[in-house]
């Protein structure tokens, strides 16, 4: 498996060996001892799967607060997606930074999303299916979320008029977002 850095530290892509033929692929898309190797050492212990029939569903950006905060290991099955991570670390020197990926079922890619960053994601195709392994339970006291077209944060969405959630369209900006996360360093 392939790890690529990001301008985020802790942010990373990851790029599974497919091995092909007339017959199709296979491919290892979670490996522990992989991923501890490559210094990634996190114990997922839920698999969360989002289908969106739609090409334009932006759905995020999200995190929930500590001390229930998530890392999230996110692939696209089927379809595609404009993934975007955003630190929300205080005091961090990429605070308020962005990456935004491609990840499709053609390309195979992966994004680690680790504790303290938030998460988007729009769908590029109709019928685009997302999987992603987290490393604690969800917790709805502890959910919170960014607008995401925060003109602070300015990210470079594919698209300008996305279908929502009512609960996306009422996201706060960064600088007024409940946000418990102070940058100490420590992506684990």
């Amino acid at each position: 498996m392939k790890v690529i850095s990001t301008k985020l530290p802790g942010v990373v892509v990851l790029e599974p060996k497919a091995h092909g033929d007339h017959r199709g692929f296979f491919m290892e898309s979670y490996n522990q001892q992989t991923l501890a190797n490559a210094g990634i050492h996190h114990a997922f212990i839920q698999d969360n799967h989002s289908l969106s029939v739609e090409a334009g569903v932006l759905r995020g950006l999200h995190y929930q607060l500590e001390p229930k905060a998530l890392t999230k290991l996110v692939r696209v099955v089927s379809g595609a997606v404009y993934d975007v991570v955003v630190d929300i670390r205080k005091g961090s020197p990429t605070f308020g930074e962005w990456v935004g990926v491609i990840l499709s079922a053609d390309n195979k890619r992966q994004i680690l999303v680790p504790k303290g960053f938030a998460h988007g994601a729009c769908t590029l195709v109709p019928n685009t299916q997302l999987l992603y392994k987290v490393d604690d339970y969800y917790s709805p006291e502890h959910d919170r979320g960014i607008a995401w077209d925060d003109p602070d944060l300015g990210i470079a969405w594919p698209i300008s008029q996305p279908i929502l959630s009512e609960r996306d369209r009422q996201q706060p900006a960064l600088a007024q977002a409940e946000n418990n996360f102070v940058y100490g360093g420590d992506l684990s």
